[in-house]
């Protein structure tokens, strides 16, 4: 399977360039629509601090305004990842009926061009650290390795909703809902310590461990708990390999379904 994909990666990467020359196709702002809504995001958390400052009588720090920002970039790839690639089977039908080649890299395109969208918003929120003197310490180290499962997970959960939605199409609907209401399930605003003995359960969603580990390597400067970490790992691994099987196997009944 994955040999597969690697001897069609010129035309996953083709589909890319693709998705993201449509979307910003005769935009007016053009590349920045990519910072635009992380930062529409961003300044929603900053609101709903302020009014919990006001409430607790609490002074905002620039270190929860970095922690906004560092949970809000992974959380905004995570979510526009799965809306374009739940969709991207049939929006693509006429490619699925037609030649052969794995279907799988019409999803990973979807994500791939969502991952274009991070790195250009994760190249601004670099300034943003430099200019609220977060600095950096050795622990950044390991925002590489909380990437990957951010990538691996985002996959997983691509393929199989992609999948699904061929066969079901309000499948769409219920992952669009899901994900709106989900920011308030997940430590984006907030962090999970502040919940007590419930942190243990915002954490068990692996996206939930997955941001705290970031927050903790870039804005605390410590190194994320290993435990939770290794969690978000495993979860990861296990959510892009059933994401992978469950393509794969239902691979042969798309395109009379589509």
């Amino acid at each position: 399977m994955f040999r597969e994909i690697l001897k069609y990666r010129d035309l996953m990467f083709m589909l890319t360039l693709r998705d993201i020359r449509i979307r910003y196709k005769q935009a007016a702002m053009g590349y920045l629509w990519a910072i635009f809504m992380p930062i529409i995001a961003v300044l929603s958390g900053i609101i709903i601090k302020a009014a919990i400052s006001i409430v607790s009588g609490k002074a905002i720090d620039l270190s929860e305004v970095s922690s906004i920002a560092v949970k809000v970039l992974p959380w905004t790839f995570f979510i526009s990842s799965i809306r374009f690639s739940v969709n991207s089977l049939v929006g693509n039908r006429e490619l699925v009926t037609k030649v052969y080649f794995p279907r799988e890299v019409f999803p990973f395109a979807s994500i791939l061009a969502c991952l274009f969208d991070f790195a250009i918003a994760a190249a601004s929120l670099s300034i943003i650290l430099i200019f609220t003197h977060i600095g950096i310490s050795v622990h950044i180290l390991w925002v590489p390795l909380i990437l990957i499962f951010l990538i691996l997970l985002t996959s997983g959960l691509g393929l199989i909703f992609a999948s699904a939605n061929l066969f079901f199409r309000d499948v769409k609907y219920i992952v669009e809902i899901i994900l709106m209401f989900g920011i308030f399930f997940t430590p984006v605003f907030y962090e999970a310590g502040t919940f007590g003995k419930w942190k243990a359960l915002l954490l068990l969603n692996p996206i939930g461990s997955i941001l705290d580990g970031l927050n903790s390597a870039v804005v605390l400067h410590t190194m994320p708990s290993v435990l939770w970490t290794f969690y978000a790992g495993v979860s990861s691994i296990m959510v892009f390999s059933a994401g992978l099987y469950i393509f794969h196997k239902s691979e042969p009944y798309f395109s009379e379904n589509i």
